[in-house]
């Protein structure tokens, strides 16, 4: 089961005591990490603590305050909100709350709250392992085909790996140079790319790159081991990957 890292936000101490309460007797279930009185004072404990849940007063304050958590790094947290308005489920619902509960907590009603939260959490999570397969599974298809599948952070390119001159790492990102002179940036880093490329005569003669061994022109010697690819790219060999790639290449 998992434990819902959870903050509380209200000025309703009864309230407060009773989700402390409940946490305390429920320490497998639930971790309340922090409790403010306002949205508005709460978010960078969000983005300190990343919660999986906050519990909500839905007051006209603190609904006001939701454009503040634009400013929140990562995931939004589930939202329960608990008042003792009933009119305030509505707004609560309006903005994506799992749940509304009265302030008068019973138990049993907040344990099935909870329940919510674990189940729409599982739910994302499982959609989004099926899709990280997917894309996998995709890109790796496309390799049998000739053809690479490029992420970025705001499209996907689909590129002939004939096409592609070489590699390179740049941080967590990859660049790929096309022969077209046309550069792809990738979200990915290099070594995901590395088992699929292999395949189809690249080498990764560096640390930062991996080449189209088809479009070497010609192998320098000087002050080292230098592979020239077509518009005049020169690409260094690492000393330790020199001799793997010359007895790849005989």
């Amino acid at each position: 089961m998992k434990l819902l890292k959870s903050i509380i936000i209200d000025t309703n101490t009864e309230v407060v005591k009773q989700l402390l309460n409940f946490a305390e007797e429920n320490p497998i279930l639930i971790a309340i990490c922090a409790q403010v009185e306002h949205l508005k004072d709460a978010i960078e404990l969000i983005n300190e603590y990343q919660p999986d849940l906050v519990f909500l007063n839905p007051t006209d304050e603190n609904l006001n305050s939701f454009y503040l958590l634009k400013e929140v790094d990562n995931p939004l947290p589930k939202f329960i909100c608990i008042s003792d308005d009933k009119k305030k489920a509505y707004d609560a619902f309006q903005c994506n709350a799992i749940d509304f509960l009265l302030d008068d907590l019973q138990p049993n009603a907040l344990m099935v709250s909870l329940y919510k939260v674990i189940q729409s959490i599982e739910m994302e999570t499982n959609f989004q392992n099926f899709s990280s397969n997917q894309k996998r599974n995709f890109q790796f298809q496309n390799t049998n085909s000739g053809i690479l599948t490029i992420t970025s952070t705001d499209k996907i390119d689909l590129i002939k790996i004939n096409d592609i001159l070489y590699c390179k790492a740049d941080g967590k990102y990859t660049q790929f140079i096309l022969e077209n002179k046309k550069e792809v940036l990738s979200s990915k880093n290099l070594g995901v790319y590395q088992d699929a490329l292999l395949q189809h005569h690249f080498f990764r003669i560096h640390h930062s790159y991996i080449i189209n061994v088809k479009k070497i022109v010609k192998i320098t010697k000087k002050r080292g081991l230098y592979c020239e690819l077509s518009h005049g790219v020169l690409i260094p060999v690492a000393k330790r990957r020199q001799e793997a790639f010359l007895n790849y290449l005989q």
